[in-house]
């Protein structure tokens, strides 16, 4: 009887020392209804609950996020979209991540010029360039739409007679680059070059009587999409981490419609025209086949890149009636050069451009190129 009691009192130990330290764990683990954030589940639960355009702004635009309360219609374009960034935006994510920004906004400062070149079979020619036009403005770019406006600072600043208008659209994934562009330019040249005039040397004399209209479209296909990105050095939607470069191909339209008048000039000058013509215009179009290769190198990961893109193409040219030549049917074969220098900071950014466009015009008498050139830079952030 002693022994039973005693071994009871033993086991009613054991079980109030088991229970103390299951007691100790449960408190030290504070499992209690007061370690729940109820103002969290209170937001959750109201954000739920919220039209999708309100969630979509307080989460920042980010279209991918679970839970938004899309209907039918935006969601059926949300999976569109997924599809068309899975077929043509994908990449090998050890050479080219997101920067995980879907907004962008940036201060941009671009310098053109135009350049007109006649080399003549007496192996006289004449130089004339635009002077050098600044253009400055702001963009607010969210994904692949991109807001903003330019305005020349020479006509603001000096009044200068020439005048410049243009529309420029781009569109870059990871397989391909598509690009819409269109311009007009008055006045505004100087003649560098004039033939034998004062012995062939350089000379600088107005000449308003030019202009230029320009329109064209192109696309091209990066064969290396895997590892090569050109959103990386020209629109800043992506990091390169390693270097990498691409063949590209594609096709290209351009139209052309320039008009060059020497009447204006004094007669001194004139005759040493080297041509009977005292006015050209020239009116074309070219259909070409695109080809050329593009490199990023990346000094810094995430931090510095350097671009080069070459694209020459070559194609058939086909002149209209009201040119100088008149209606003819010539090769064509024009060439772009474009190249960036990127420099990152967190979300900041910081862009040097620089491109050439040149269109090469053939005839038994003379071959004439016209050319744009332009840099700038721009100045930006990610959010």
């Amino acid at each position: 009887m002693i022994m039973s009691v005693v071994c009871c009192h033993s086991a009613h130990a054991q079980d109030v020392s088991v229970r103390e330290k299951l007691e100790g764990c449960v408190s030290s683990l504070d499992i209690t209804p007061a370690s729940v954030d109820s103002t969290a589940v209170a937001d959750s639960v109201a954000w739920s609950k919220k039209n999708w355009v309100s969630q979509l702004i307080e989460n920042g635009f980010r279209i991918k996020q679970p839970g938004i309360n899309y209907p039918k219609f935006p969601r059926f374009c949300l999976k569109v979209y997924e599809w068309g960034d899975r077929t043509f935006n994908s990449y090998d994510k050890s050479y080219v991540q997101g920067t995980g920004k879907n907004w962008k906004l940036f201060a941009k400062s671009d310098n053109w010029a135009n350049s007109y070149f006649m080399l003549f079979d007496s192996d006289s020619q004449l130089h004339m360039m635009s002077d050098l036009n600044a253009d400055i403005g702001g963009y607010l770019c969210f994904m692949a739409v991109k807001v903003g406006y330019m305005f020349n600072v020479n006509e603001l600043m000096t009044h200068t007679k020439s005048k410049r208008r243009s529309f420029d659209f781009n569109f870059t994934c990871a397989l391909f680059s598509g690009n819409i562009s269109k311009s007009s330019n008055d006045g505004g040249v100087t003649i560098k070059r004039f033939g034998d005039y004062m012995g062939g040397k350089t000379i600088s004399v107005p000449l308003e009587n030019v202009s230029t209209d320009q329109f064209s479209v192109d696309m091209y296909y990066f064969f290396n999409h895997r590892k090569y990105s050109q959103a990386a050095a020209y629109s800043y939607s992506k990091y390169q981490l390693k270097p990498a470069g691409t063949w590209l191909a594609g096709v290209a339209f351009n139209n052309q419609s320039i008009r060059l008048d020497f009447e204006s000039l004094p007669q001194e000058m004139m005759e040493f025209l080297p041509s009977l013509s005292k006015k050209y215009n020239f009116h074309y179009t070219d259909y070409n086949l695109l080809g050329g290769y593009a490199h990023n190198w990346v000094p810094r990961p995430r931090r510095w890149l350097i671009n080069l893109t070459v694209l020459p193409s070559i194609g058939y040219k086909h002149s209209f009636e009201d040119a100088t030549d008149g209606r003819r049917d010539m090769f064509s074969t024009n060439l772009r050069l474009m190249t960036s220098v990127v420099y990152n900071h967190r979300s900041l950014f910081v862009s040097l451009l620089g491109r050439v466009d040149a269109f090469v015009y053939y005839t038994k008498d003379y071959t004439f190129i016209n050319s744009f050139e332009s840099f700038g830079l721009n100045v930006g952030m990610r959010f």
